[in-house]
C-alpha cells in the first residue's frame, strides 16, 4: 500500500533525526566544553524546529486517513497506532514553545550541574521557573479534558493518570514504611572499606555490563554527572560515575543503565528507525533497570560471584565473607541520595518528588520555596534533615531537563520488575546456579524473548501482561522485598 510505503519512509527519517538529537544531549553530558552551553543550545532549538515541523506535517494525517482501515501485520498496524499518537500530541504544541523547550532545557541542564557543584540552588532557581513555566503551557495545550500533569506522565507511560498512580503509591507506602522502621532497629551490616581507586571501578564496570549481555560493538561506557543511558539500535551508550569512597555507586549505576541498553539493542533489528524500535514506554524500560540491578544484580547468588570479583579488583576492603557481602550490597541506612538508595527506600524517595512536581505543575508549590518543601517533607518521610541541597533538590537532573511526569515511572517500573521477576522465577527454579557462577544469560535471555525484542509493539501495561502472564500489580515488588529484607535483618 503506498500510503502506508511512504508514511514508514517519512517517519524513518524522523526517528534518524530523533537519535542525532538525542546523541547532542548524550555528548552534552560527557564531552562538551563547559563553555559551549549557550550554541548547544541553539542548536538543540534549531534541530527541534526541524522534529516538530516532520511530526506535525500535513501529509502524516493524510497517511494516516489512507490508512485506516486497510489489513496490515500487528507490527505495521503498532507502528501507525504510535505515529498517530504522536502526530495528534504535537499538532497540540506550537513549534515556537517546542523550540523555546529545547533551547532552555539544553541552557539549563549546565546551569543545574554548576548549581550542584556548588550547592547553589539560587542560582538554579530562575532557570526552573523558566522550565516549568513552559512545561505547564505545554501540559495545558495537551490536556483536553485531563489535567496538565495527567498529560505530560504520558510523555513516559502512555495510559496512566497521576491517580492511578498515586493509588498504587498509597498502596505500597505503609508497607515499606513498616518494614524501614523494623529495619533500622537492627544492627547495620558492615560496609565496604578503603579507597576504591577510580580506574579499577571503571575496570570492573565494564565487566560486569559485559557479564549483563552489554554490546560494546554497538555501545560504550563513559563518565556523567548523573548516570544515564542513550541511543538505540546500534548505537546505545551508557554513563556512570566513580566515588573513591563508595565501590557500590559506580558497580550498579552501571549494571542499571546495563538493564536500559540491553533492552534498546535486543529489540528486533528489523524494527530500527521506527515507532517499535524503542522502549515502549520508561516505566517498562524502569523494569528492565531494575530488575538487572536489584532482583538480578543484588541477589545473593550474583553477590557471591562477585565477592571474588571485588577482592582480585581491591584487595582487602573489610568484607570477608560472600555472605557479608550480600548484606552489604543491600545495607538499608539513613541517606540521601536517590540513585544510591536501597531497593527498600527507593520508592518512598520517588513518592517525594512525584508529590512535589504535581505541585510545581498545578501551581501550588512555587519555585522559591521548593527547596523548603523538599526538606520539610524529606525530614518527614526519612527523619532526618537534608544538610544542603546537592544531596537534596539538587540531586537529580529530571527537572533541568523539563521531565515532569518522569519520576512516577521509576518506582511503576519497579512494580513491573517484580511482576517480572516473580514469572521468571517460575520459568527457570533453577536460576541461582547460573548467577553463581556470574551468568546472567538465563535471566537475559528470558527477558529479552518474552519483552525486549518486541519494542513497542504492544501498549505498556499490555507489554508486561503478555511477558508474565498476567496484570502487573505491586504485591509481587512488596513480597519480594519484605522476604528478602527480613531475611537479611533477621525479623
Amino acid at each position: 500500500m503506498q500510503a502506508l510505503n511512504d508514511l514508514l519512509a517519512f517517519q524513518k527519517d524522523t526517528e534518524a533525526l530523533a537519535q542525532v538529537s538525542g546523541r547532542l544531549s548524550w555528548d552534552q553530558e560527557t564531552m562538551m566544553p563547559r563553555g559551549a552551553g549557550h550554541q548547544r543550545g541553539e542548536e538543540t532549538a534549531a534541530l527541534e524546529s526541524v522534529l516538530h515541523a516532520r511530526r506535525t506535517d500535513p501529509r502524516l494525517g493524510d497517511w494516516l486517513a489512507a490508512c485506516e482501515g486497510q489489513e496490515m501485520s500487528q507490527a505495521d498496524a503498532a507502528k501507525l497506532r504510535l505515529i498517530r499518537r504522536s502526530y495528534e500530541r504535537s499538532v497540540k504544541i506550537p513549534e515556537r514553545l517546542a523550540v523555546e523547550l529545547a533551547r532552555v532545557t539544553s541552557l539549563a541542564q549546565g546551569q543545574w550541574a554548576e548549581a550542584r557543584e556548588k550547592d547553589d540552588f539560587a542560582a538554579f532557581a530562575p532557570v526552573l521557573s523558566r522550565v516549568i513555566a513552559l512545561r505547564q503551557e505545554e501540559g495545558a495545550a495537551l490536556a483536553g479534558e485531563g489535567t496538565p500533569y495527567d498529560a505530560l506522565i504520558a510523555d513516559y507511560e502512555p495510559g496512566t493518570t497521576a491517580a492511578e498512580l498515586g493509588a498504587i503509591f498509597d498502596a505500597m507506602r505503609p508497607r515499606l514504611v513498616d518494614l524501614r522502621a523494623r529495619v533500622l532497629e537492627k544492627p547495620a551490616p558492615k560496609g565496604a572499606e578503603g579507597s576504591f581507586d577510580e580506574a579499577a571501578q571503571m575496570a570492573l564496570t565494564r565487566e560486569i555490563a559485559l557479564a549483563f549481555g552489554y554490546d560494546l560493538n554497538r555501545g560504550r561506557i563513559d563518565k556523567a554527572v548523573h548516570p544515564f543511558s542513550s541511543g538505540s539500535g546500534d548505537d546505545v551508550r551508557i554513563t556512570t560515575r566513580t566515588n573513591p569512597e563508595d565501590p557500590f555507586n559506580s558497580l550498579y549505576s552501571t549494571i542499571h543503565e546495563t538493564g536500559h541498553a540491553c533492552y534498546e539493542q535486543n529489540i528486533d533489528r528489523s524494527y530500527a528507525l521506527s515507532p517499535l524500535g524503542q522502549g515502549v514506554s520508561m516505566g517498562v524500560h524502569e523494569s528492565q533497570s531494575r530488575i538487572y540491578e536489584n532482583q538480578l544484580g543484588r541477589s545473593r547468588a550474583f553477590t557471591g560471584w562477585l565477592f571474588d570479583r571485588f577482592r582480585r579488583a581491591y584487595g582487602d576492603f573489610g568484607i570477608d565473607t560472600p555472605e557479608a557481602f550480600y548484606a552489604a550490597v543491600n545495607r538499608v541506612q539513613k541517606d540521601f541520595i536517590r540513585t544510591e538508595a536501597d531497593e527498600l527506600q527507593y520508592n518512598l524517595h520517588i513518592m517525594l518528588r512525584f508529590d512535589l512536581e504535581q505541585q510545581l505543575i498545578g501551581g501550588t508549590l512555587q519555585v522559591g520555596d521548593l527547596e523548603e518543601a523538599w526538606n520539610t517533607r524529606f525530614a518527614a518521610d526519612f527523619g532526618y534533615a537534608v544538610p544542603k541541597p546537592s544531596l537534596g533538590c539538587l540531586q537529580d537532573v529530571h527537572w533541568s531537563l523539563g521531565l515532569f511526569g518522569y519520576f512516577p515511572t521509576y518506582a511503576l517500573g519497579n512494580v513491573y520488575a517484580g511482576c517480572l521477576h516473580e514469572a521468571l522465577r517460575a520459568d527457570l527454579p533453577d536460576l541461582d546456579a547460573s548467577l553463581a557462577q556470574g551468568i546472567t544469560t538465563p535471566a537475559t535471555d528470558w527477558l529479552r524473548d518474552n519483552l525486549q525484542r518486541h519494542g513497542g509493539l504492544r501498549e505498556p501495561r499490555d507489554t508486561i501482561t503478555h511477558a508474565c502472564g498476567k496484570a502487573p500489580d505491586a504485591e509481587p515488588l512488596l513480597r519480594y522485598i519484605e522476604t528478602k529484607f527480613s531475611e537479611i535483618y533477621y525479623l
